[in-house]
């Protein structure tokens, strides 16, 4: 049996800074990845199978559809039982179908003693993919096929909302009327505690944020809800949403804003999570 983590990717920035000419928009990302995560099994078996459970199972896809089982086939096939566990809500913005995809193609690489693809094929299976290979403290740029990692962050937490709703990512891009935003620096400074990583962020932005609030005015509610908890020193959302996340630099007060939000709306998504370590 072999396992792996797909842990969730959260966008800290997200600068849309261009768009080419097939359409598809060029991105500049500090992107991080948490403690939370779905799981996958692989075991030998008769064919090649998947099935999803788990507290956010319901919805996924155990078809063809699956990301997981397209991994497999850019692998080139084989026989394996797959069991995905879903913990982290789909469509929402943190690369849950990607990183899933990712933790296919590592797994099943182990298990069918196979070489990963080139990021050029990776892509294929989208565009978060390649970054969600090796989770960590990456920047990505491009579409999603620059990828530099950069140093470990000081210790945070993070609290994780999504209040219950999908976002369209198309409709998300649809929406967006600035599409060739200025980019982070060439140069990332070094953060030697969370008020370095604060001050940065604050000088920053998701430009897919303004967007998604004509999408789903009720994102507003989550980051306002958010900024609102003591010791949270920034509220934004990821990716392209539903979800946000508050960052916090003591994880007792993450811990206790989880509490009062779950309280205040327990329709929501809420979970309290720190960084993966490398």
């Amino acid at each position: 049996m072999i396992e792996r983590l797909a842990p969730a990717k959260v966008n800290l920035t997200l600068h849309v800074t261009g768009r080419r000419a097939d359409g598809y928009h060029l991105l500049d990302s500090l992107v991080v990845f948490t403690e939370l995560g779905d799981r996958l099994h692989f075991a030998a078996g008769p064919g090649l199978s998947l099935s999803v459970e788990g507290p956010m199972a319901s919805g996924v896809p155990e078809s063809e559809e699956n990301l997981v089982l397209k991994a497999a086939r850019l692998l080139g096939g084989g026989n394996a039982a797959i069991r995905l566990e879903k913990h982290l809500p789909h469509a929402a913005g943190l690369g849950g179908g990607s990183s899933d995809a990712a933790a296919a193609l590592s797994g099943l690489a182990a298990l069918w003693q196979r070489s990963l693809p080139l990021t050029s094929m990776v892509m294929k299976l989208g565009a978060d993919v390649p970054v969600c290979l090796k989770p960590g403290v990456k920047r990505m740029q491009g579409v999603g096929e620059v990828i530099t990692p950069l140093p470990s962050l000081p210790p945070l937490w993070l609290v994780l909302v999504n209040p219950g709703v999908m976002v369209p990512t198309p409709a998300v891009f649809a929406a967006l009327t600035e599409k060739d935003g200025a980019p982070m620096p060439d140069t990332l400074p070094t953060f030697g505690d969370v008020a370095d990583l604060v001050g940065f962020l604050q000088h920053c932005r998701n430009d897919l944020e303004a967007p998604a609030l004509t999408v789903a005015p009720v994102v507003g509610r989550v980051l306002a809800a958010l900024a609102a908890q003591p010791g949270c020193a920034v509220a934004r959302m990821s990716g392209s949403g539903a979800t946000c996340f508050g960052l916090f630099a003591r994880r007792d007060a993450a811990k206790e804003a989880a509490r009062v939000l779950w309280a205040a709306e327990p329709g929501w998504w809420v979970k309290e999570t720190g960084l993966l370590a490398r």
